[in-house]
């Protein structure tokens, strides 16, 4: 992971603690977000669409659900994707 890909996975991270009241050290990039890993559920999930927007101007509308992996995963797309805005 680059270090822009680090700072991006850093605020998912930070955002979904607080956001979901999820604790911070629970969170890793690797776990899963849904399913057996964090444990979150379709509701969860556009609250972070709505979040990531608002963090780096990218819109996760219609991506594909492997998108929403794991935070590795959703670092990386939000990334590559050709609106984002690392200083949003």
């Amino acid at each position: 992971m680059n270090a822009v890909q680090q700072a991006v996975a850093d605020k998912i991270a930070d955002y979904l603690s607080v956001n979901l009241r999820l604790p911070r050290e629970n969170i890793t990039y690797d776990i899963p977000l849904f399913g057996d890993g964090i444990g979150l559920d379709s509701v969860d999930s556009l609250e972070i669409i709505a979040g990531m927007d608002l963090l780096f101007g990218v819109s996760l509308i219609g991506a594909h659900d492997a998108v929403f992996r794991d935070i590795r995963t959703l670092s990386e797309y939000i990334v590559n994707h050709p609106d984002f805005k690392e200083n949003k």
